[in-house]
């Protein structure tokens, strides 16, 4: 793959082994203490949506029980936190992401003493809970809505955000996300409710001060609960102007996360979050400041929309255009460095497996492909999130329409089957894009329903799963569940991998990815081939003696084989 020398700078024989690295190495390994702001720089994160990792009692849902049967598998794999999606009590309209009330567990999961015990068996092994909460919108089911719809003169009215009118025509011609009118009527209020998601999911309405006194309470109850950050949903949306069409970045966005910041994140230590869609370099530099004064970080989504057509929407993909991607990357990591911090994901609930979607899932090139896309995001400076089954290279699935679960993909499908679309052509958009591609079950084996559940699941198992499973992956020295490993132990024991300053690496060359991380002692360079193609390669002077951290392939050989990946590193010697 690279012409190095198999050795470190001082001609020492190096296998390019772990095992051998980490003996070697002097430094004191990183030890994170999570009463210290900033612990989850050095973290690692693991997404679990609790539908669909492990079910214990046979109704085909996953539920919090079998989370906690599954922390000794997520020790191994050397994770520090847990982002549970929403198990809050829901009528999953939009798959829990709908809250009828923030404070009680969904009964489908278990019960509070459920996830009272989870919090204290991850403590246990060292790993923290960070919830799924959703605070810009909540379930037409919650007492709050149930209570505004009674009359305008009821004090919950004002929880939510109306405007008069005839039924007719809504106050403004907004969308909303999951098709349709942003706005639906109540006739006996004669008014319109704004909705950005779902018609069961009206938005609250934050200029309202009791509104935020009460979602502020409630992580506080959490807090004390023990769970120690939160991932915050759709969070750029709360400082809205629905009458001006404004949903990301509304003009009281910052104003709100800050008080946020300051009522409700007072615990040190607590790491948190937001989904921002909207978010830009400049504005994360805000959500993320080194103060705390608002958030810890921000899911930015700048380069997951990179390989749809311009001027199209999600379901009308392209080729990936790397040096774009590239260029995504190094305006964001360079963007931050020192002044912001930044999350590092390919992968969760709502999006494709990526490697289906980036990578190469066919039996020849899916590990190499899956170990590669990890490479490169795992050597760039920030917190990674590991979405469930990511460690073992899971892919999309194939399944019939009516086989689907999401409502988005229902409603994709009705509207462009009544635009004209081909059910071919349709289907094509929702095998490669629909979000149930990331929620079928986990696979724990080999056996019936991959060992999630006993009874029926609730969205099919993929069939693949019969060689794509946890219990192969850990038998398998060379699986992807063991390279992510040693990537995240490689990241609890380098500063370059939390401090190291981003240089991008041939900026205009379409088919490698390469990057370097430099400290003032420490250096790291991070080579990738997005191609099934093997291309001419020459690693620069400075690291011809360096060593071999990470590889994806068993043996090394000239230029960058298919999917080829590597790390390598030096230090100054003062």
């Amino acid at each position: 793959m690279l012409r190095i020398a198999m050795g470190d700078r001082k001609g020492r024989p190096y296998a390019g082994h772990l095992q051998y690295f980490f003996k070697e190495k002097t430094m004191a390994k990183v030890i994170l203490n999570k009463q210290k702001r900033g612990w989850w720089k050095s973290a690692v994160f693991y997404q679990i949506y609790p539908k669909s990792f492990q079910d214990t009692n046979g109704d085909g849902i996953g539920d919090l029980r079998g989370v906690i049967s599954r922390l000794d598998y997520l020790a191994e794999l050397g994770i520090d936190g847990i982002w549970m999606s929403p198990v809050c009590q829901s009528p999953q309209v939009d798959n829990g992401y709908d809250i009828s009330d923030y404070r009680a567990v969904d009964p489908m999961f278990g019960t509070m003493e459920d996830m009272e015990t989870l919090i204290a068996e991850a403590k246990k092994r060292g790993i923290s809970i960070i919830l799924d909460l959703v605070l810009n919108h909540c379930s037409d089911q919650h007492i709050w809505f149930k209570e505004a719809i009674t009359g305008k003169d009821n004090p919950y009215h004002d929880y939510f955000i109306w405007r008069d009118g005839d039924g007719v025509t809504p106050p403004n011609d907004m969308r909303a996300t999951f098709g349709g009118s942003a706005w639906t009527y109540v006739p006996q209020l004669g008014q319109w409710y704004f909705h950005q998601f779902a018609v069961e999911q009206p938005d609250l309405n934050w200029d309202n001060p009791m509104v935020r006194r009460e979602l502020y309470s409630t992580i506080r109850f959490w807090v004390q609960k023990g769970v120690e950050g939160f991932r915050l949903d759709v969070i750029d949306q709360i400082g809205k102007d629905a009458d001006k069409g404004i949903t990301n970045n509304g003009p009281r966005l910052h104003e709100f996360l800050r008080e946020l910041s300051r009522e409700a994140f007072q615990e040190e230590g607590l790491a948190t979050v937001g989904e921002a869609w909207g978010a830009d370099v400049e504005r994360a530099k805000l959500y993320s400041a080194p103060d705390g004064s608002e958030l810890s970080m921000v899911f930015q989504f700048q380069h997951i929309g990179l390989d749809q057509q311009p001027g199209k929407d999600k379901w009308d993909t392209r080729p990936l255009p790397l040096v774009q991607l590239k260029e995504v990357y190094r305006s964001w990591q360079q963007g931050l460095h020192n002044v912001g911090w930044n999350s590092l994901f390919m992968n969760n609930h709502d999006l494709p497996r990526i490697v289906s979607r980036w990578g190469n899932d066919s039996e020849e090139f899916r590990v190499v492909s899956a170990k590669m896309l990890a490479t490169m995001l795992h050597g760039m400076e920030g917190t990674p999130y590991i979405y469930q089954g990511e460690e073992l290279g899971m892919t999309n699935i194939k399944l019939p329409i009516e086989a689907y679960a999401d409502i988005e993909i229902h409603n994709m499908y009705n509207e462009r089957a009544a635009k004209g679309y081909t059910k071919e052509e349709v289907m094509e958009s929702i095998w490669a894009r629909g979000r149930d591609n990331a929620r079928t079950p986990m696979q724990w084996n080999a056996g019936e329903n991959a060992g999630f559940t006993t009874g029926k699941p609730w969205l099919p198992v993929n069939p693949n799963h019969t060689g794509i499973n946890a219990e192969a992956a850990l038998s398998d020295p060379d699986s992807v569940f063991h390279y992510y490993q040693k990537l995240i132990e490689l990241r609890k024991t380098l500063e370059v991998f939390r401090d190291g300053e981003f240089t991008l690496l041939l900026p205009k060359d379409e088919k490698i990815f390469a990057y370097t991380r430099d400290t003032k002692k420490g250096h790291l360079l991070v080579v990738c081939n997005f191609t099934a193609e093997t291309l001419p390669y020459e690693v620069p002077e400075t690291f011809r003696n360096s060593r071999l951290l990470i590889h994806n392939y068993k043996t090394t050989a000239p230029g960058l084989r298919p999917y080829e990946a590597a790390m390598l590193y030096y230090e100054e010697q003062f």
